[in-house]
């Protein structure tokens, strides 16, 4: 009788569970017997792993009587990722190779039949996990770049069974993995694309300096989409753990994170999108939009045209900055710290306002189409911003607008620090202590503010976010008082708590 354990990781949402492989070898009436809650894929591993290691010229224990049990039993394991755990388990159970050159190793890959080692989904959540765990990770050398963006994890990749053995027995070692080259930088869209709305482009600034979230509105053709898609040029870069963070969980979506690493996401879902695909969910979890917008921007275009139930889902995790999803098994939670962008028509027809009067919309159409969108919903949205059409013109056009991306950066990247030096967090994130500590008026502006708040009918959360909003634009004029003109600019942007019309 021989026994092996060889350490593995599952995949359960964006987090990468310990999972043990156990293989037994028993005198007896020849049988593989696979327990511990596999589905169809993890059963089927049996077959390619007999497949994978004949074909390699080892041998296979097929005269024994022999036992997988992969713990805890009560964990869900599904796809190819146990087979290479699973072939090693026989082999050092057998005693083709030693067993003590896997006890402080974690395997995870899928086996071909001819016993190459193919890359699988969601690799970096399992390397950060072994890093934390302290061993090494043995894993297809199609993986290997991903997780060597993990710093301090050594790495064992092979493309193959046979020079695997090789290496674990001490014949002939694998090649050492080359250094990850770092990516170029992504290039983002220049904000001095923009021509004209310079109090749009005001707004685009406050946000990114506060990480507050914004909704413009107006006619179709203003700029609302170019905006938007200028915001993340002008977001400071991301740490390294913010991007590992945003790296894992583009892994686990089967999106190649090295593509974009390390710019921060920009996700822009259709508005047909249903609540599943945009917070998450399925029969076995995984992220939605906004958990792939995390540390990064969500774009919804055409706000009103979500389905309510939808976007009333954004509420929980435009408060906490995170999703929880409960099953009969389990409940996980997905990372959703994203700053929302939204951009609607002030009507209908879209030209509400618009001076060539084309708008046929009723007060009672506005309204209905404005009440798609509830009141808790925009209280969690800090800005409001009307935009109008500009007078066309061709002269200027070939010169750009100010600000640029550049000049926007600064002034975004020195509010933050500010924050940072002083709340350790952006304003948007903070908290009723941190609000009452960092956002203190003087008897004569918090009575004002007082007045003007229950003049314009905002809700406590509203005018909280008034506050918050506040305080970013003093940080923009570097000063540490928040005066009246910083809470009179912060009002001007709830355009849509006032009456429609």
């Amino acid at each position: 009788m021989s026994l092996a354990t060889i350490h593995s990781r599952a995949c359960l949402g964006i987090d990468a569970p310990a999972v043990q492989v156990e293989v037994h070898l028993a005198n007896g009436m020849p049988s593989l017997t696979l327990v511990g809650l596999p589905e169809t894929a993890v059963r089927e591993s049996k077959d390619r792993v007999r497949s994978a290691l004949l074909n390699a010229q080892l041998e296979f224990p097929g005269s024994k009587r022999i036992t997988i049990s992969l713990a805890p039993a009560d964990l869900p394991k599904d796809g190819g990722r146990f087979d290479l755990a699973i072939a090693l388990g026989l082999l050092a159970a057998s005693g083709q190779i030693p067993a003590q050159a896997l006890t402080d190793c974690e395997s995870i890959g899928e086996l071909a039949l001819s016993g190459e080692l193919r890359p699988i989904q969601g690799v970096l959540p399992v390397a950060l996990a072994c890093r934390d765990a302290g061993r090494k990770l043995i894993l297809p050398a199609a993986n290997a770049a991903e997780a060597a963006l993990v710093s301090g994890i050594e790495l064992i990749a092979a493309d193959h069974l046979l020079p695997l053995c090789a290496h674990l027995r001490g014949e002939q070692r694998l090649p050492d993995l080359p250094p990850t080259a770092p990516s170029e930088p992504a290039r983002h869209a220049d904000l001095a694309d923009v021509q004209g709305q310079e109090q749009a482009k005001r707004a685009l600034i406050i946000a990114a300096s506060g990480g507050h979230n914004l909704l413009l509105f107006g006619p179709p053709g203003t700029g609302k989409t170019l905006l938007a898609s200028r915001l993340p040029g002008i977001l400071p870069p991301l740490a390294e753990q913010e991007a590992l963070e945003v790296a894992a969980i583009q892994s686990v979506c089967d999106r190649t994170p090295l593509s974009a690493w390390p710019a921060r996401p920009f996700r822009s879902p259709h508005h047909g999108a249903s609540a599943a695909a945009l917070v998450g969910g399925g029969s076995q979890p995984r992220p939605g939009e906004i958990s792939q917008a995390h540390h990064g921007v969500l774009f919804l275009d055409e706000l009103p045209e979500f389905d309510r139930k939808v976007l009333e889902m954004l509420r929980e995790p435009l408060e906490s900055g995170a999703i929880h999803i409960a099953r009969a098994r389990e409940q996980l939670r997905f990372p959703a710290r994203f700053q929302l962008v939204a951009a609607m028509n002030p009507c209908p027809c879209g030209y509400q306002g618009d001076p060539s009067s084309r708008c046929r919309c009723t007060p009672e159409q506005v309204q209905r189409y404005r009440s798609k969108l509830s009141g808790p919903l925009l209280d969690r949205i800090d800005l409001h911003l009307a935009m109008r059409n500009e007078p066309f013109s061709l002269q200027g056009n070939n010169e750009p607008g100010r600000p640029d991306s550049a000049t926007a950066a600064a002034q975004v990247a020195a509010a933050r620090a500010r924050q940072l030096n002083r709340q350790q967090g952006l304003n948007a994130h903070m908290g009723l202590e941190s609000l009452r500590t960092h956002c203190k008026l003087s008897d004569a502006d918090a009575q004002w503010l007082e007045q003007a708040v229950t003049r314009l009918g905002l809700s406590h959360r509203a005018s909280h976010r008034v506050l918050k909003v506040a305080r970013t634009l003093a940080d923009l004029d570097a000063v540490a008082q928040i005066s009246r003109s910083h809470l009179a600019e912060a009002l001007q942007y709830r355009q849509l708590d006032r009456q429609p019309g």
